[in-house]
């Protein structure tokens, strides 16, 4: 089976030709210094993750289902992980690694692969370079990441890969999932690592993705790593948006629904009616496509407006893949902010501690990521 898109053509699927801006580490002067913010991004990546992570299961708990648990845990407003379940049913819809999530149980990062991800992207650039090809992504893949730790278009990807399949092949066969997010949760590091570039972010970011995605899944992931690149510099999270925004095709999908969250935004629309009228405008797609999740992360860290335990809150709030989202928004909130913004409460549950499947990588210090992130960042000013 394969999924319809709207671009790129699958022949187009290969590297993507570099000529876009290079990082410029002297622009990121205002506020935090770059050490700052990458090592906020990699702990709000965690910790949205983390957030998220009990109810990552969107046709279970709806937006509705989350907010009713946290009234009946006084947990309104959101300024933490989550409550413990107040019942045994709800235990029982709770994901299993609820119990490493919620407040009071977290003692470092739970295993998850919104962060594997992040870390073998890291890896990749520091084993191949900048110029690295989607062919040496799909072979690191297979290296360090176990089969069964992948998911959706990863999974089909690596089956195709260890079949013998090349990309573009990688994405388009027998690969239903196309168009989900999974490109999208790996581009973080693209965007870590090119801090105020976000064209030469999105141009990484899509050798990665055409692995195993093709039209608004790549664009998906191009979007994310401009945004992320973006947050470096600009002045505010809208404008970090905007910026993003002209990386991609502005005729998809993923565009207008980007589009259409900041219009309804800049209206003065509340949070949750702007939600409404998103679920109501994507209805179909399914909770784990990039599209409709795009519209919740973008809705997060617009009505966040740059506070850390809101934009995560709001985020992970809104439903669909809130591990993936909670994760993607307290990177772009921590980017911004900057690691010593970043709540106590967010932070030091971490213990500095990273669980990984990623081989070579399971209890790594999330400062010494930050630390191997900014020396890449560095390299390429």
């Amino acid at each position: 089976m394969t999924a319809t898109t709207d671009g790129p053509d699958a022949t187009d699927a290969t590297d993507a030709k570099d000529t876009t801006d290079g990082p410029d580490v002297n622009d990121v002067n205002d506020g935090p210094g770059l050490t700052e913010r990458i090592h906020g991004g990699w702990l709000g990546r965690i910790a949205g993750n983390m957030l998220g992570k009990p109810v990552e299961q969107g046709e279970v708990w709806t937006r509705d289902r989350i907010d009713r648990y946290l009234r009946a845990t006084d947990a309104l407003p959101l300024t933490d992980y989550l409550p413990e379940p107040p019942t045994a049913e709800e235990e029982r819809a709770l994901r299993p690694e609820w119990r490493y999530c919620v407040r009071g149980r977290v003692h470092g990062s739970c295993r998850d692969d919104d962060v594997d991800y992040a870390i073998l992207g890291l890896h990749l650039l520091e084993t191949h370079g900048f110029g690295f090809s989607t062919e040496q992504v799909g072979d690191l893949w297979l290296l360090r990441l176990p089969y069964l730790q992948t998911f959706t278009a990863e999974r089909a990807a690596y089956r195709n890969l260890a079949g013998g399949l090349k990309p573009p092949l990688t994405a388009t066969y027998e690969n239903p999932y196309q168009e989900w997010m999974g490109a999208l949760i790996r581009a973080d590091v693209h965007g870590w690592t090119s801090p105020g570039a976000p064209r030469r972010a999105s141009a990484l970011a899509r050798k990665d993705a055409v692995l195993s995605h093709t039209g608004n899944g790549v664009y998906g992931a191009m979007w994310a790593a401009a945004l992320i690149a973006a947050a470096f510099t600009a002045p505010t999270v809208r404008q970090a948006v905007d910026e993003a925004l002209t990386v991609i095709p502005a005729s998809s999908r993923l565009a207008r629904t980007v589009r259409r969250v900041t219009s309804l935004h800049g209206s003065g629309l509340s949070w949750e009616d702007t939600l409404t009228t998103l679920e109501e405008e994507t209805a179909g797609l399914g909770w784990i496509h990039t599209v409709p999740n795009a519209a919740v992360l973008t809705a997060g860290l617009l009505y966040g407006d740059g506070d850390f335990s809101r934009t995560v809150a709001l985020t992970v709030r809104g439903g669909l893949d809130t591990d993936s989202n909670g994760a993607t928004a307290g990177s772009v909130a921590g980017v911004m902010c900057g690691a010593a913004a970043v709540p106590e409460q967010w932070k030091e549950p971490l213990e500095d501690t990273v669980r990984s499947a990623v081989f070579g990588f399971d209890g790594v210090r999330i400062s010494e990521l930050a630390e191997r992130t900014l020396r890449l960042a560095q390299a390429e000013a």
